[in-house]
């Protein structure tokens, strides 16, 4: 039998005719032959405003784009979805790698749904390689229970090489989450590098969760992280692990003493948990309530948040100079120059970098 790719009246009607070639695998596969319609400004807007979590999606990715033309629609979609957002609680959750994250935050999500009702977004922030620049984003796959809840939305974000994975696009994130109705935000981060002040610089409260029976406790009593908790908490707490997380959960109350009281006035509590089990969680967030309506009482709520505004507007400024220089063509073109004097040993890295501002500031002239 004659193939139909040989036979000329065939091709006649398919390509001449404009009408597309059936797929050689199953000739009955019926092509979409329409793409789908570019979504507007208000298409966006309105589809967040409504509580669409599919556009909602992919308002969000039209943020982690690095598209000029999407960066300009997502800017305008998040000046549009201002107005309706800063009506959330919003928890960072950090802690070492193993140390149950992601597994806990399915019982946090859980508990908090059940307990206070709402809608929860949870944005975990997946690390990117160095090597390669991929990331697994597999947190989705370990919230089980989450993934499958109505009232819950769940993004898992590439670190993409920005400060410790937590940036200017989480934050714009939390923004349109909010718009669209979500009065509860989780943001988990990568817990190494930097990402705890990128964190505690966008949430009401951060919770670090802790292990015990890993070795010397102290050494993760940090005095730059120990400052910015609003709470610790040790998780695997259960089993032969109680009585090894008990004398932990004490090492860091001692711990906690020897810092100044926080500007909020709440001395950060140390509970033990079991997100495994999930035992111990009805207590943990208690005292995560407890602090908000303490932190509401004396003001110091919207104080943060005014800080956390004022905070974001000097890193959006270091951003943008920091893109207007690299993407500048005449920088581009002295850097490999600029570069290769440094590896000669002709210029310092200090001189070479003076040079290179200064051609850049004389351009702006």
């Amino acid at each position: 039998m004659e193939h139909p790719e040989n036979n000329e009246e065939y091709k006649g009607l398919t390509v001449n005719s404009g009408i597309e070639q059936p797929s050689i695998l199953n000739p009955y596969l019926q092509r979409n032959r329409f793409r789908r319609r570019q979504l507007t400004v208000d298409d966006y807007v309105d589809g967040i405003l409504s509580g669409n979590v599919t556009i909602l999606g992919q308002a969000v990715t039209l943020i982690e784009s690095t598209n000029p033309q999407h960066q300009a629609v997502a800017q305008e979609v998040i000046e549009r979805c201002l107005p309706h957002s800063g009506r959330s609680v919003r928890i960072g959750i950090s802690g070492v790698p193993g140390a149950g994250k992601s597994t806990s935050i399915d019982e946090f999500g859980l508990h908090v749904l059940n307990e206070h009702g709402g809608k929860l977004a949870v944005l975990a922030i997946d690390p990117s390689s160095e090597k390669t620049k991929g990331s697994i984003l597999g947190d989705k796959t370990r919230m089980e229970k989450l993934s499958v809840h109505p009232d819950s939305f769940i993004r898992p974000s590439p670190s993409a090489g920005s400060l410790g994975g937590v940036a200017r696009k989480t934050r714009e994130t939390i923004i349109l989450c909010e718009a669209a109705g979500f009065d509860k935000i989780f943001v988990e981060t990568v817990g190494v590098g930097q990402s705890e002040t990128a964190c505690h610089s966008m949430v009401d409260f951060f919770l670090v969760i802790q292990l015990a029976g890993t070795g010397d406790e102290l050494q993760g009593i940090k005095r730059g992280i120990m400052e910015m908790a609003d709470g610790i908490a040790i998780n695997k707490c259960d089993g032969d692990n109680v009585e090894r997380c008990q004398l932990a959960a004490t090492q860091f109350r001692n711990a906690l003493h020897l810092f100044p009281m926080p500007e909020s006035g709440w001395m950060p509590r140390v509970q033990c948990y079991s997100g495994f089990y999930g035992l111990g969680i009805k207590e943990l967030w208690d005292g995560i309530y407890e602090y908000i309506d303490f932190v509401r009482g004396n003001g110091y709520f919207e104080h943060r948040r005014a800080e956390q505004a004022k905070y974001w507007m000097y890193e959006s400024i270091n951003e943008q100079l920091r893109n207007g220089f690299y993407n500048n063509e005449t920088i581009a073109s002295l850097l490999p120059r600029a570069e290769q004097a440094v590896l000669d040993g002709q210029k310092t890295s200090f001189v070479a970098a003076k040079q290179l501002l200064d051609a850049y500031f004389a351009l702006l002239k």
